[in-house]
């Protein structure tokens, strides 16, 4: 059962030398911490500064490090985006969902009648929010941009949300508060096509000349701030964004949130567009770093988590908020724009010591940067080795609690508190590893299944992302022990553990509810 067991000594250690009306306050308090989950995009292992970047500079996700755990084998739920966020957000992996990255016009991925974290905080009296890139889809399709647009996330849990409906590099390249378009004029609506140019707008495919960065074919459409994105838009002149505003416009409602909800227990999820493409860093940033544009918007994203940290302390709030930093999954350097990333990259290593990265089945596509911070509970300097993923997030916090979750929700969420803030690096005995294949760990075995015939194996990343997809016919088994980089497949040698590891990525799969 997961449920709720608060360690005396814990408690005691915050109750030194109080009376005890404020040792109870104290214990009330620390039963419902704020939390804020900072969600990086395609940021790598190795793109902060402790944990070696080169070329720019982290001080506050360092600081925060520093004060709080950094961890070493920490997943995201999927090598990609929307997938991640899925899992993050219902505790259940996407293959289960048959969750892939959504296009711009997608209907919401999330079905309202499906508990989520934000429903689960909610019953024990948080105000939820979300703020940033979303890509989850909205509506139930067929988009009216110029009405109330839902079913969204205020239909699966959150009380207020702002943000870029999909992501950057996709129409409509507006800001969407709860259910509206911001700043739409009605008599200039919103059209968008995923499927035609329904727009007067010039595309990159056709007008190349005016693009601030080269782009690809996908990414060859409507300009918009003079990159051209995915799909087609029309109107909304007065609602389009600027892209060199998302670090103050994003950490400026996170902290309107924060301050709106002070007195009482709250939860923000703050997804971040930096440092995703078209990267586009503001002036503050622009030719500060020593890798371009991509080590410019790393330092951006680092100002804007110390924006919204700043706001925490200065409510006096920090103490008592559980700050978890990390990313959607592994680093990419070009994604559709040219952008020069791979040409500026220097010595710098952006998944640190794994091969692979963004879409990848290596260790680079889901091993990810991740801390935790609270002063109250954290015991700050510390590193932690515990093998674990962003889905337990919701099993994790249930714990904390003391909600038991029914069978039927986050079904695949490990309770990881102990982890969480720092009283255990166990982690969990085997942990899934979602990408285009599925993989599974045990202790520093990795295990990689087999493409079966007759399924096509990707060859983009290869081809066009420049990244190894780690992917084949056969299985694929690397001990991470003395293999960090997975190049001597191992499983010819051990073709027992192969079968074990096979027969257990196999229940996984059929399993459809949770032990008791």
């Amino acid at each position: 059962m997961k449920k709720l067991l608060i360690s005396t000594a814990m408690v005691g250690l915050m109750s030194c030398q109080m009376t005890s009306t404020d040792q109870k306050q104290a214990v009330n308090q620390e039963g419902k911490p704020n939390i804020i989950i900072f969600y990086v995009d395609d940021l790598g292992y190795g793109d902060i500064g402790v944990n070696g970047l080169k070329g720019a500079k982290t001080p506050e996700i360092d600081k925060l490090a520093n004060e709080g755990i950094l961890f070493t084998d920490v997943h995201s739920p999927h090598a990609t985006c929307t997938p991640s966020r899925y899992s993050m957000l219902t505790g259940e992996y996407a293959f289960r969902k048959q969750a892939q990255i959504l296009p711009g016009d997608a209907p919401l991925l999330i079905d309202p009648n499906k508990k989520t974290l934000p429903d689960m905080l909610k019953e024990k009296g948080y105000t939820t929010g979300v703020v940033g890139k979303w890509h989850l889809g909205l509506g139930n399709g067929n988009v009216d941009w110029n009405k109330a647009v839902k079913p969204g996330p205020l239909e699966i849990g959150f009380d207020y949300s702002f943000l870029l409906p999909s992501t950057g590099d996709r129409v409509p390249s507006v800001y969407l508060e709860n259910h509206h378009v911001v700043n739409l004029d009605p008599k200039d609506p919103i059209t968008v096509s995923y499927k035609k140019n329904i727009s007067d707008r010039p595309t990159g495919n056709e007008h190349p000349e005016l693009l601030r960065q080269g782009a690809d074919k996908q990414h060859g459409n409507t300009i918009i701030n003079g990159i051209s994105r995915i799909g087609y838009m029309k109107g909304g002149e007065k609602a389009v964004w600027t892209d060199e505003d998302f670090p103050e416009k994003l950490a400026g409602k996170a902290s309107d949130f924060i301050k709106k909800n002070k007195d009482n227990p709250f939860f923000l999820y703050f997804a971040f567009h930096d440092i995703h493409v078209p990267r586009l860093p503001s002036d503050q940033f622009k030719g500060k770093s020593e890798m371009g544009v991509r080590g410019d918007v790393i330092l951006q994203l680092d100002y804007t988590t110390g924006l919204v940290m700043k706001t925490l302390k200065e409510l006096g709030l920090d103490q008592n908020t559980l700050v978890i930093f990390t990313s959607d999954n592994g680093g990419v350097l070009t994604d559709g724009y040219d952008d020069h990333a791979i040409e500026l990259l220097g010595d710098h290593k952006p998944n640190g010591p794994f091969s692979g990265g963004k879409y990848s089945s290596f260790e680079g596509g889901t091993r990810v940067p991740m801390i935790t911070y609270w002063p109250n509970k954290i015991k700050g300097g510390q590193v932690n080795d515990a093998t674990f993923s962003h889905i337990d997030f919701f099993a994790s916090f249930a714990h904390l609690l003391g909600v038991e979750l029914p069978k039927e929700v986050a079904p695949d969420s490990k309770n990881m508190l102990q982890e969480l803030v720092g009283t255990s690096d166990k982690g969990r005995d085997l942990m899934l590893e979602e990408g285009f294949t599925l993989a599974l760990r045990k202790g520093d075995w990795k295990y990689i299944q087999p493409i079966p015939k007759g399924k096509r194996i990707p060859n983009f990343m290869d081809k066009v992302k420049q990244i190894e997809g780690g992917m084949s016919r056969q299985p694929q088994l690397y001990d991470l022990s003395t293999d960090l980089q997975e190049r001597v497949n191992v499983a010819k040698d051990h073709p027992e553990l192969v079968k074990e590891l096979q027969s257990k990525l196999d229940s996984i799969k059929n399993y459809k509810q949770k032990e008791s």
